[in-house]
């Protein structure tokens, strides 16, 4: 009977010890991506891998925000998606965990990347204007083409942006104009345009769902946004541009958090996210940005759009990273805060 126990001792430690080294743990993901989006991705991840991926949806600046106040010890171990500026933010306070990714080969230019291997690009978007067709016409109003065009008083309660204290895109916006008008110019416009904005949402993608329905009747957001809400919700009436004078494009990156739990599995999942087995999915969920690595497939709603033919402008990104906290700031007591900006 001895003889017996000792053997199904011995084959339950076996089982238990093969068990442990089939399991690979598990992944905490924060994405700042459409919600379909970063589910497939995290879906995908974990079929590959065999890690079990936990994700949470939040807006680049939330993850800042959260990041930041866990200094050192991080509630998630990678980030995806969502504007670079918020990134560069969190590299630049230490909150990112530097890694040279071998898939960054394939990355389509030396800026689609930090320097210190902070974080990586995973797509590009452009900053554009959008509006309800149907709206500007009961109105009887003319779309706008360009930046200053939004300062027409006659668009007084009707425009939306997001608010740049919860989300990249906003962040982004007031970098935009700085660079295109200088500082002072720009808080000035920001103090005039204040007058016609409805609403500052908390995310970057609110607008873009906003506008179709009418709860809003102009948006200035990402356009693949926006070729997102036509394609796939099939909205006929929205109409969008790039701003005359210029605008700007978002890097979608992805970093690991300085201090995560999980840092192999870290490591994996950017390899990953610089992979045709993460960037192919993308467009399948109604994610159209271009893409940032050579060997995906192109993104054919976004070229059908005519997006790829949007020249941007030479974006200051080091400018954003070192002084784009004193313009937000700025941008604050230039504007009236009110209920219009949700939290």
């Amino acid at each position: 009977m001895k003889k017996i126990l000792l053997l199904l001792l011995s084959v339950i430690s076996v089982s238990l010890f093969s068990c442990k080294e089939k399991s690979k743990g598990e992944l905490v993901v924060y994405g700042s991506c459409g919600d379909l989006h970063l589910a497939a991705v995290c879906q995908q991840f974990e079929k590959l891998t065999g890690i079990k991926t936990i994700y949470y949806r939040f807006s680049s600046g939330e993850v800042l925000s959260k990041i930041a106040s866990e200094y050192g010890v991080p509630s998630a171990d990678v980030w995806f998606g969502g504007t670079t500026d918020p990134y560069n933010e969190a590299a630049f306070r230490g909150l990112l965990q530097s890694y040279e990714a071998k898939n960054a080969v394939h990355l389509i230019g030396p800026q689609f990347k930090d320097a210190d291997n902070q974080w990586y690009g995973i797509y590009r978007g452009v900053l554009g204007f959008f509006w309800n067709t149907e709206e500007l016409e009961k109105y009887n109003l003319p779309a706008p083409r360009d930046w200053d065009d939004l300062l027409n008083p006659q668009y007084k309660g009707l425009i939306s942006f997001a608010n740049p204290k919860t989300a990249g895109t906003g962040k982004l916006i007031v970098n935009t104009l700085v660079q295109i008008k200088g500082e002072e110019e720009a808080m000035n416009y920001f103090a005039e345009l204040d007058k016609n904005v409805c609403k500052y949402t908390k995310s970057g993608s609110s607008p873009s769902k906003l506008v179709p329905t009418g709860e809003i009747v102009i948006g200035i957001g990402f356009l693949h946004n926006v070729v997102h809400q036509i394609v796939d919700n099939g909205f006929t009436n929205i109409g969008m541009t790039s701003p005359a004078s210029g605008t700007a494009y978002e890097i979608g990156a992805t970093a690991i958090f300085k201090g995560c739990k999980n840092l192999e599995n870290a490591q994996e999942f950017i390899e990953f996210a610089l992979s045709p087995d993460c960037g192919n999915i993308a467009q399948d969920y109604g994610s159209y940005q271009f893409l940032v690595i050579d060997n995906a497939k192109p993104v054919q709603a976004a070229v059908d759009a005519g997006l790829d033919k949007i020249s941007t402008i030479d974006y200051d990104f080091e400018d954003a990273t070192v002084n784009g906290p004193k313009y937000y700031d700025e941008f604050f007591k230039a504007v009236t805060v009110d209920e219009r900006f949700e939290k």
